[in-house]
C-alpha cells in the first residue's frame, strides 16, 4: 500500500529533519523580511497576537476575556497594517467573538442551546433600528462617508454585544469568572493610571509613547492637563488617552467592585477588593473629571441606600474629610468652578449646549443622523450623551434609549425585591452593575463617551454591563438552577 506523504516523512528521520529545517528557514526568512519592512517590535507583537488569537479561538470564554481586556486596557490600539483603514484590536476581538458564537450555534456545539431574546431584546433592537434609520436619513444631506460608516458599524456591533452576553454567560460559574476578569482588568488600568501620574513626566512620556506601534499618540501630547495648561495640574490618563474617558471607565470599574467590599461572598480575595477599590477611586480622582466624580458619587449613594446602610456614615465622614483637607483644596476649587461656570472648559460646554439645543430645535424628531449637520451654521458634537443622541437620533432616539434603560432598572428592582437581594453571590454583583450603569448615565449628562462613534470600547462596556445585569436577573429568577 502506498504511504501518504505525512506517513513517509514520519517513517524517515532524515526526511523529517530536512522538512523541519526547511520550514524553519522559510519562517526565519519570512520574519526577517517582515522586520526589514516594519520593525522588530511590530513583528514580535504580530507573532504574539497570532498566538493569542489561536488560543482565543479555541474557547468562546477566552474570546470574551480578550474582548473585555482590550476594551479596558488597550481601547485605542490598532494593527499597524493599513487596509484602507487600521482595524482596531477591539474590532478584531469582537469579530472573532461573534464568529465563534455563530459557529457554535450553527454546528450545535451546545446541544441545549436556545437563543435568549430576553425582556430587553425588543426595546434594544428598536433602539438599534432607530439608529440605523437616523444614519440613513443623514445620508440624504451628507452622502456616505466610509470612515463614519465603519465607525457606525462598530457602534452597532458594540450594542449587539448585549445579545452575545445574555446567550453566552448563562451560568453562575461563568458569570463569576467574567466578573473577576473585569475587576482585575479594571484594577490594572487604575494602577497604570496612578503609576503614570506620579512617575516623572519624561519617563511617563517615554512609556506611553511605546504604544505608538499600535497607533496610539506619542510625544509630550500624551500628558493631559487641566485647560491644556502644561504648567498647571496634570490629569491621569492610564492607557485611555483622554482623562474623561478614563474617568468614565473608573465609574464602571469602581461601581461594580465597591459592593464586593461588604459582600459575604466576595468573588476575589477581600484584600484584593480593598486594594482595587482604593486604586480605582484614586485614579478617578486624579482624572479631575467632574462628570465622573459626580457619577461615582451617585453610584455609591445607590449602593448605600439599596443594601449597605453602614456605608452612609462612612461616605459622610469621607466627604467631610475630603472637603476640608488642605491637599484637596485645588481639587475642590476645580469642582466648584464647574458650578460657577468660571473655567474655560465649563464655558465651552455651555456654548456647546446652546448650539446643540439650536440644532435639536430644527430637527427634533429623528435628528440629523451621524454624518454631520445639514446646516452650515450648526454642527454635531456636544459633551453630553443625551444632547448628542438627540442631535443624531432626535428626541425619539433619546426616548427609546431611556425606555430601554428604564425597563432594565425596573426588572432589576423587581428581581431585587422578589428575593435576589438575599442571594449571597448575585446581590452584590447586580447592585454593582446597576450602580455602575446609573453612575455612567449621570456622568453622561456632561460627557459623551458612552454614545459616541469615537469611543466604541465605552459603548461595548456599557452594553456588556447591561447584558451581565440581565443575566443576573434571569439566574436569580431561576433560583439555584445551573445549566
Amino acid at each position: 500500500m502506498q504511504l501518504k506523504l505525512s506517513e513517509r516523512i514520519a517513517a524517515n528521520n532524515f526526511l523529517a529533519l530536512l522538512v523541519t529545517l526547511g520550514l524553519g528557514v522559510a519562517l526565519a526568512l519570512l520574519l526577517a523580511a517582515a522586520v526589514s519592512f516594519t520593525s522588530p517590535v511590530i513583528v514580535i507583537a504580530g507573532v504574539v497576537g497570532i498566538a493569542a488569537g489561536i488560543v482565543v479561538m479555541t474557547n468562546i470564554e477566552y474570546g470574551l476575556y480578550a474582548t473585555l481586556g482590550v476594551a479596558i486596557l488597550l481601547p485605542f490600539a490598532s494593527i499597524p497594517v493599513n487596509l484602507g483603514f487600521n482595524p482596531t484590536f477591539l474590532d478584531l476581538a469582537l469579530l472573532a467573538l461573534f464568529t465563534m458564537w455563530f459557529a457554535r450555534v450553527m454546528t450545535r456545539q451546545d446541544e441545549d442551546f436556545h437563543f435568549q431574546f430576553t425582556f430587553l431584546g425588543a426595546p434594544l433592537a428598536a433602539f438599534m433600528t432607530l439608529a440605523i434609520f437616523s444614519f440613513v436619513i443623514g445620508m440624504s444631506h451628507a452622502g456616505l462617508q466610509q470612515q463614519v460608516a465603519r465607525q457606525f458599524a462598530e457602534i452597532l456591533l458594540a450594542m449587539a454585544t448585549y445579545f452575545l452576553i445574555v446567550n453566552v454567560v448563562r451560568t453562575r460559574e461563568r458569570l463569576t469568572r467574567v466578573m473577576r476578569w473585569i475587576i482585575i482588568a479594571g484594577a490594572v488600568s487604575a494602577a497604570l493610571g496612578i503609576l503614570f501620574y506620579f512617575l516623572p513626566h519624561d519617563l511617563t512620556i517615554r512609556a506611553l509613547s511605546l504604544l505608538r506601534y499600535v497607533k496610539y499618540p506619542d510625544g509630550p501630547g500624551v500628558l493631559r492637563f487641566i485647560n491644556d495648561d502644561t504648567a498647571g495640574t496634570l490629569r491621569a490618563v492610564s492607557t485611555s488617552v483622554d482623562p474623561n474617558v478614563l474617568g468614565g471607565l473608573m465609574i464602571l470599574m469602581a461601581g461594580l467592585t465597591a459592593p464586593q467590599v461588604f459582600s459575604a461572598r466576595p468573588i476575589l480575595p477581600r484584600w484584593f477588593i480593598f486594594t482595587a477599590v482604593g486604586a480605582m477611586f484614586l485614579c478617578l480622582v486624579l482624572t479631575f473629571s467632574r462628570g465622573a466624580f459626580l457619577g461615582f458619587g451617585v453610584s455609591l449613594a445607590l449602593i448605600a441606600l439599596a443594601k449597605y446602610r453602614r456605608l452612609i456614615p462612612i461616605l459622610a465622614l469621607g466627604m467631610i474629610i475630603f472637603w476640608f483637607m488642605p491637599i484637596t483644596q485645588n481639587y475642590i476649587a476645580h469642582l466648584l468652578d464647574a458650578f460657577a461656570g468660571a473655567d474655560r472648559a465649563t464655558q465651552m460646554r455651555l456654548g456647546e449646549y446652546k448650539d446643540a439645543l439650536e440644532l435639536i430645535s430644527r430637527y427634533p424628531i429623528f435628528g440629523v443622523g451621524f454624518l454631520g449637520s445639514p446646516d452650515l451654521d450648526t454642527y454635531v458634537g456636544v459633551s453630553s450623551v443625551y444632547l448628542l443622541m438627540a442631535e443624531q437620533m432626535g428626541l425619539v432616539g433619546v426616548a427609546a434609549f431611556l425606555l430601554t434603560m428604564g425597563i432594565f432598572f425596573w426588572n432589576a428592582l423587581q428581581a431585587w425585591l422578589d428575593g435576589l437581594k438575599n442571594d449571597a453571590l448575585l446581590s452584590p454583583l447586580l447592585l454593582g452593575v446597576c450602580a455602575a450603569l446609573l453612575g455612567a448615565m449621570i456622568a453622561g449628562i456632561v460627557d459623551h463617551y458612552f454614545f459616541n462613534l469615537d469611543f466604541p470600547h465605552s459603548v461595548t462596556l456599557f452594553w456588556t454591563y447591561v447584558g451581565l445585569g440581565v443575566t443576573m436577573i434571569l439566574l436569580g429568577n431561576a433560583g439555584e438552577r445551573e445549566s
